[in-house]
């Protein structure tokens, strides 16, 4: 029991660093030169006001990852695994937070063609980032 509260833990804090990391590389992107989109992201990178809500978010997802791990026997392909999870929350992106929270619409096409794919790779970015983090707190069993 004790070790599945400590991969819960090691999830967690893989999904905040993998979110910290998306975090600082769109902080360096130079704005609106590598995509138009990015503008929307970019209110005012690395404050504690951006920041904060960004890695909570990102160690809430890794919850769902945490999911795909949980048995001794599911603990292979970690950052495969983390990929795949990372489409929920790019789907939850695109298809719910656009259209009824945002006035960009569906998939936020408003902001342009690029914008779902950008958010797909930030969301698969995520991910990688989670899934590596993840195998290398947990270490070898």
């Amino acid at each position: 029991m004790h070790r599945t509260r400590a991969l819960l833990a090691v999830c967690a804090c893989a999904g905040l660093i993998g979110a910290f990391v998306v975090s600082l590389l769109l902080g360096v992107l130079p704005r609106g030169e590598l995509l138009p989109t990015a503008e929307l992201f970019l209110h005012d990178p690395l404050s504690p006001e951006w920041l904060y809500p960004r890695l909570l978010r990102g160690g809430a997802w890794a919850l769902l990852f945490f999911v795909t791990v949980a048995s001794p026997r599911q603990r292979r392909h970690w950052i495969r695994k983390a990929l795949w999870i990372s489409l929920i929350p790019a789907a939850w992106q695109l298809l719910y937070v656009f259209p009824k929270l945002t006035p960009y619409g569906l998939f936020g096409l408003q902001l342009g063609i690029a914008a779902p794919f950008f958010v797909l790779l930030i969301h698969l970015i995520w991910g990688f980032f989670t899934g590596l983090f993840a195998r290398l707190l947990w270490g070898r069993p």
